[in-house]
């Protein structure tokens, strides 16, 4: 069995979890709502406030399969119940970035300021040299981070970009000159 995916997930008060036919999983939080449409292969069962992934077959799809569909059922309830948020430094001399609305400017050395509008459902904060980008849906947390990220990525000599607070950047020795 998969040890992921044979664990129970705890309804939390406050939290509805409706699956429909052909495995249509809304979950309705305080934070919001989240619809997902699970592989059908698995069944999925809720009853005395836990829902439980099983499988009918020993299959490596279906065990594959198994720990992932329970996984994104507990970042569902996690995301409506406390939502999820990554941060970004900017480390560079000149970097900075500004919020307007629903507009994050970044200027990133480039010769014109880097313009993004939040997707729906996520929301960015500036503070000081950080970014914080926050939502119910762990997957569009993750991806818009990334994105921002990719707008200028860190160097290993000076460390200058946009990098995750708890990403380490290994450093290189610059050049040496002849004498």
């Amino acid at each position: 069995m998969s040890r992921i995916g044979k664990m129970p997930i705890a309804i939390p008060s406050g939290v509805t979890v409706n699956v429909a036919e052909n495995n249509t999983v809304t979950v309705k939080g305080a934070k919001g709502e989240l619809t997902r449409t699970l592989p059908s292969v698995l069944t999925i069962k809720q009853e005395n406030g836990q829902i439980t992934v099983e499988r009918p077959d020993d299959e490596k799809e279906t065990k594959a399969l198994h720990g992932l569909t329970r996984s994104l059922l507990n970042n569902m309830v996690i995301g409506v119940t406390e939502g999820y948020s990554k941060t970004l430094e900017i480390n560079g001399v000149g970097y900075r970035a500004q919020k307007q609305g629903k507009k994050l400017t970044l200027s990133l050395g480039y010769s014109h300021p880097v313009v993004m509008e939040d997707p729906e459902g996520i929301s960015t904060e500036v503070k000081d040299n950080q970014i914080i980008v926050s939502g119910i849906s762990k997957e569009a947390v993750g991806q818009y981070a990334a994105v921002i990220r990719s707008k200028r990525s860190p160097e290993p000599y000076k460390g200058k970009g946009i990098k995750y607070t708890d990403e380490v950047i290994r450093r290189k020795v610059g050049k040496t000159g002849k004498k």
